[in-house]
């Protein structure tokens, strides 16, 4: 039995938005893509289409790494395993060839040091290489 992978027809467009920032329509479809609910925002507020927890990195690799700008390479390189062996990488891939945006959102302050950029960048890698 073989496994059945999403070949992306054509490229979607991911964006990434903080969970503080405001919806919009240009957002497409929203991910929210944290195992933790952001701090102190309501479902209602958020606008999302979906809750996507299992694509987050483990608590125990979050925990270790903390946000830490220092370590971000070892922590990526640590979630790009944990995506290499997570079943719902390809559900996300589903989703994404049927929605030509989507927006990752994340709650992390920094824009530059989150997984929610580093799952985008795995999941764009992988569209160039179907």
């Amino acid at each position: 039995m073989h496994s059945k992978r999403h070949t992306l027809c054509v490229m979607v467009m991911i964006q990434l938005k903080r969970a503080y920032a405001p919806a919009e329509p240009d957002d497409g479809y929203r991910i929210l893509v944290d195992r933790l609910w952001p701090r102190g925002m309501s479902k209602a507020k958020e606008h999302l289409d979906l809750w996507m927890k299992q694509i987050a990195p483990s608590t125990d690799l979050r925990k270790a790494w903390n946000h830490n700008p220092n370590t971000i390479l070892e922590f990526a390189e640590s979630y790009r395993r944990e995506l290499d062996a997570n079943p719902a990488v390809e559900q996300l891939e589903q989703i994404l060839a049927e929605h030509p945006v989507v927006t990752f959102v994340y709650g992390a302050r920094d824009p530059l040091v989150n997984h929610a950029r580093i799952l985008r960048d795995y999941v764009e890698e992988r569209q160039k290489v179907q």
